[in-house]
């Protein structure tokens, strides 16, 4: 299961196709007459239309929450990576963002929020009027209809993907309960957060040639 920002993704991938008729322009002159004209304004031009692309990379493209019945949970955000194990999570939940907390690297609890399907504090109270409104006139459980957010879809997705991944004991397989419960306690599940280190390269490398054309222009 893999959850994006969809709104996201069709804002970058239409900066992605601007930057790209620009860059084009600016290194063929499509649009003038004569031959293109390789100056510090256009290369600082280009360089800010790259650092775009970084943006809508980083911001657009990028997050994600991924749930995967082997490998866990995994939340990428702008530049940081998380990444759970099923046995390392504790709670999932979906109110203004996809939260989950987990076991750090060190044991103590981690929180990681989600940058997908953030919702602000209004827009979860106009989705709980709504599901009030609708449960008046339908006769839906609550707990179906009350705050019906994309966090909190989201959030229900993966916890039944965590519930199915669950360590199943039954009563007449004591030994296997405990020896499920042995292994757990002498390696126990830890959670990880990392940097990204393509999104990090995506947005340094743009800053590096605007600071690089700046001192050339001042140097000029």
């Amino acid at each position: 299961m893999t959850i994006r920002s969809t709104g996201g993704r069709v804002a970058a991938f239409a900066w992605f196709a601007f930057a790209v008729l620009n860059l084009l322009d600016l290194a063929f002159n499509i649009t003038g007459k004569g031959d293109p004209h390789y100056t510090v304004t256009t290369g600082t031009i280009a360089a800010l239309l790259l650092l775009g692309c970084a943006l809508a990379y980083v911001l657009g493209i990028r997050p994600a929450i991924v749930g995967d019945d082997d490998a866990g949970v995994l939340i990428r955000n702008p530049l940081r990576d998380v990444r759970v194990p099923w046995r390392a999570v504790r709670e999932i939940e979906g109110t203004h963002a996809v939260t989950v907390r987990f076991a750090g690297p060190d044991g103590a609890e981690v929180k990681a929020r989600a940058w997908v399907h953030q919702t602000s504090p209004r827009a979860q109270a106009k989705a709980e009027a709504r599901a009030r409104r609708d449960e008046a006139h339908a006769k839906v459980p609550t707990a179906k209809l009350k705050g019906r957010t994309p966090a909190l879809y989201a959030a229900q997705r993966l916890n039944e993907i965590r519930e199915r991944n669950r360590p199943k004991t039954r009563s007449g397989a004591p030994d296997k309960a405990a020896a499920a419960r042995t292994a757990e306690e002498a390696s126990p599940a830890r959670g990880a957060v990392t940097w990204s280190v393509p999104a990090l390269t995506s947005l340094v490398v743009p800053l590096l040639m605007l600071v690089a054309l700046g001192v050339a222009s001042v140097l000029d």
